[in-house]
């Protein structure tokens, strides 16, 4: 019998298309479990079925996905609303997703490239700069750390 941990290896493995169709037999028998969701979330996003990605991210969710899986599922979500150009929802998604997990960096890095794409350049940059400030480990960033986050809130500031 065919098994949720089948389906992970075969997606691992690089066989995503046939992790799928593992995932959608096993989801005929347990629509509602939210890491088979996830799970059939995650692999129509490797195949670049965004569209068909979200009501498995949304059930999943929804179900009560928790821990690291949640964690990925709203980053999964939030990313491609972003994709599909629902930049409000991906918004909505990542705000909370920022509130759920507060150190989970990454949020800020996918929210500052939808507040880019609904025209809110300057908070886009300020995070961006901020995150690439805080956790750069390149030598040249490292060097001129403290004026790169001094300046990611002062972009449009001159002085004379």
């Amino acid at each position: 019998m065919e098994t949720l941990q089948d389906a992970i290896k075969l997606r691992e493995e690089g066989k995503p298309e046939q992790a799928k169709e593992m995932l959608l037999t096993l989801h005929g028998q347990t629509p509602d479990d939210p890491d088979l969701n996830y799970q059939l979330a995650w692999v129509h996003d490797m195949l670049g079925l965004e569209g068909a990605a979200v009501p498995y991210y949304e059930k999943a969710i929804s179900s009560g996905l928790a821990g690291a899986d949640r964690r990925g599922a709203l980053l999964g979500l939030g990313s491609t609303y972003r994709t599909l150009g629902r930049y409000g929802k991906s918004k909505e998604v990542l705000e909370l997703a920022k509130k759920e997990y507060p150190e989970a960096r990454e949020f800020n890095v996918f929210y500052a490239m939808t507040l880019y794409n609904l025209g809110s350049y300057q908070h886009a940059m300020e995070l961006l700069l901020t995150e690439l400030a805080e956790t750069s480990h390149d030598e040249g960033i490292m060097s001129y750390r403290r004026a790169i986050s001094f300046y990611a809130d002062k972009l449009d500031q001159v002085w004379e």
